[in-house]
């Protein structure tokens, strides 16, 4: 059956309008977005599919374009589609945690950095930039790959600081393994940012450790 089919008031986009966006399923609203299914498989049911081929939605919005348009009937609008919607919850995440202060409203924090480094099959090596009100001046990707002692310079993040003239920093790097536990080498590398920090007289704030499902933060745990 197909989605006209259904009863009045039942296909997603009569639900989302009548009784709001709340009321939808997972499927129902990314069957908003794709639009359509194939003959004899509706929106819908090609969504749920999708679904349960990656697992939930963030692995399937944080899936590439070969692995999503392997499936039936899924193609480069559909998969654009689906790239412009996470690429806008990105984008809003950014633009509440720069009208919030980060330390009063930590949630947004943690929000914000599991849109962006959750789900990444390789370490991304990032900071947020404070000003004197612990406010967003900028997110920036600093290094990428593995991280360890040898490869985050000290140096490069007090020139990326005293160029922005940041007041504060969090650093935060994510576990393509989706563990957040920080390792000894994290703790060391810690260290060494918060002492040539010092030399500047900026603050280390926190250093945050994102996996699959939880983030850890340094400050939470007295190491900072």
């Amino acid at each position: 059956m197909t989605i006209k089919q259904w009863p009045q008031g039942e296909g997603p986009r009569e639900k989302l309008l009548t009784r709001g966006a709340m009321a939808l399923s997972d499927a129902e609203l990314i069957a908003v977005i794709l639009r359509s299914g194939l003959v004899g498989h509706n929106a819908v049911d090609m969504s749920r599919e999708m679904l349960a081929h990656f697992g939930g939605l963030r692995k399937l919005f944080a899936a590439s374009q070969p692995q999503v348009c392997k499936l039936a009937g899924v193609g480069p609008v559909k998969f654009a589609q689906l790239q412009a919607t996470a690429e806008l919850a990105k984008r809003i995440a950014q633009e509440n945690l720069q009208k919030g202060q980060v330390l009063t409203n930590p949630d947004l924090t943690r929000d914000y950095l599991m849109r962006q480094l959750a789900d990444r099959s390789y370490e991304v090596f990032a900071l947020l930039l404070l000003d004197t009100q612990h406010q967003v001046i900028q997110f920036v990707e600093l290094f990428r790959g593995t991280i360890n002692c040898a490869s985050v310079y000290p140096r490069d993040i007090v020139a990326l600081v005293l160029e922005k003239s940041a007041a504060a920093v969090i650093v935060c790097h994510n576990h393509p393994s989706g563990i957040a536990e920080p390792s000894e080498a994290d703790r060391r590398i810690t260290e060494r940012i918060k002492n040539a920090l010092e030399t500047i007289d900026v603050s280390l704030l926190d250093h945050m450790v994102v996996g699959d499902q939880d983030i850890v933060s340094f400050a939470e745990r007295g190491w900072i």
